[in-house]
């Protein structure tokens, strides 16, 4: 019982303390389940992080969830799941109810200014992170490098090209690729030369 309230606790903290949604909690979650607590291993997180980003839902509600099922099955998935989920949503019905025009406040709008900025490190910090461990193959920084020129051309010049739309692209031609790729070793084990 103690690692499930400890799982719950955890991701209880995470959902409190970041703000900025499942991209900024993405690098405090690698610090605590990879570096802190070593529930997961850095190439799970790698994992799970393009997994949960590809499938419906919160990407870091999709990471918690596989964290707190890696560790206590069901159980688990569920502390997980809502110790993150337990403290935006306290807190954003405390919010609704009883501050009316809670960002017209000068001091709370200023600090979203500054969370914003807050934010984006964090965003940065998590990809610069895999970045740097993720194998370093042509294929995948071929792609990776498409991708991201897609993003800054699209924003650029304001094409709104969805980025679900560039994962469904990726996925094809990387599926694409390794389907030619294994086709081409069979054919060279069947050679008889």
């Amino acid at each position: 019982m103690s690692l499930l309230f400890e799982l719950f606790l955890t991701f209880a903290k995470i959902g409190a303390f970041t703000f900025g949604g499942g991209y900024a909690m993405i690098s405090l979650i690698e610090h605590t389940c990879v570096g802190e607590k070593q529930w997961i291993t850095h190439d799970e997180m790698m994992n799970v992080t393009v997994i949960a980003e590809s499938t419906p839902g919160p990407i870091a509600i999709n990471c918690a969830t596989y964290v707190g099922y890696k560790q206590k099955g069901l159980a688990g998935a569920i502390a997980t799941t809502v110790g993150v989920v337990l403290p935006s949503f306290v807190i954003i019905l405390v919010i609704s109810q009883f501050l009316d025009h809670f960002l017209e406040i000068a001091w709370v709008a200023n600090a979203f200014r500054g969370i914003k900025i807050a934010v984006g490190i964090l965003i940065i910090d998590a990809a610069l992170k895999m970045f740097k461990k993720m194998k370093k193959k042509p294929f995948p920084l071929i792609i990776m490098g498409c991708a991201c020129a897609a993003m800054l051309v699209s924003e650029m010049f304001a094409l709104h090209i969805s980025t679900i739309l560039l994962l469904l692209i990726a996925g094809f031609v990387s599926f694409t690729v390794y389907m030619v790729r294994q086709s081409s070793r069979k054919e060279a084990g069947n050679d008889p030369s």
